[in-house]
């Protein structure tokens, strides 16, 4: 058995012909790595504070390739990380002290370098409706919290499912759910560039329908139903240049109504 580590940086990435993504990432301890491409592989280097694994895999999806990353760790602490991500000097140091301080936390959601934050700057507990702010690239957790609670990312939600995005949402839901703690640490650990996105191609209809069917599916109904309304008002500056509000609202709308990924999903039962 392997030996495990404190923390690991979960890396999702698609077509690296090389490891070269963890010094561009600026990762200095441990790390996995899966890359989705054409071929399956493995190889692994070491790094100043520890060891870098990438697993190469023919398996397509953005919550696929998080939960590869999680059965494939051996880490007491986990952080998830896109390829577009660059850590600062001290992310390690300061992502185990936040764990250190907060011993009843199971997940812990840290600050962006580079983006606007969306919560205090203070330590703080957070629940549902607080958690819809969060961004994956900010997600760390126990590793067996998880894997005691049964909670892994939803595959039918993320880049590559064709159904949008929300699949931290459903992960810090069914966290939730789950009876796991989950807090704030207005610590930076990265800065995120996200220049392109897989799942994003803007305001269209079939945004507006993938946000219905995304929220239906994770909140019911009703909520989904309420902040619908709540999207297309507080949203309206940015897409009024490509969508009228009453389109948006009717796409919305469609998409609560059909459900379409719980029946996609019964399929599957």
């Amino acid at each position: 058995m392997e030996n495990a580590v404190r923390l690991e940086v979960l890396v999702s990435c698609m077509h690296q012909s090389s490891m070269d993504i963890v010094s561009e990432s600026n990762i200095t301890g441990s790390a996995v790595v899966i890359n989705q491409c054409d071929k399956s592989s493995y190889c692994e280097m070491l790094t100043k504070n520890g060891r870098a694994r990438m697993f190469s895999t023919t398996a397509r999806g953005l919550t696929v390739s998080r939960n590869e990353a999680i059965s494939r760790s051996n880490a007491e602490i986990c952080l998830l990380c896109d390829d577009d991500e660059v850590f600062e000097k001290d992310y390690e140091s300061g992502i185990l002290k936040a764990y250190d301080k907060l011993s009843d936390a199971d997940v812990i959601i840290f600050k962006m370098t580079n983006r606007k934050p969306s919560f205090e700057d203070k330590i703080q507990r957070l629940r549902f409706p607080k958690t819809m702010k969060v961004s994956s690239w900010q997600i760390s957790f126990r590793r067996e919290s998880l894997l005691k609670s049964g909670v892994r990312f939803d595959e039918l939600l993320g880049a590559g499912s064709g159904n949008g995005a929300e699949e931290e949402l459903k992960f810090l839901c069914d966290c939730e759910k789950a009876g796991l703690r989950i807090y704030y640490v207005p610590f930076e650990i990265a800065s995120v560039g996200q220049t392109s996105s897989t799942w994003f191609n803007g305001f269209d209809e079939k945004f507006f329908y993938n946000r219905g069917s995304t929220t239906r599916y994770i909140l019911g109904a009703f909520t989904a139903s309420l902040y619908a309304l709540y999207y297309i008002v507080k949203k309206r500056g940015e897409y009024k240049e490509s969508i009228s509000s009453f389109r948006a609202l009717k796409a919305i709308f469609k998409g609560i109504k059909e459900n379409k990924i719980y029946k996609q999903g019964k399929q599957y039962a």
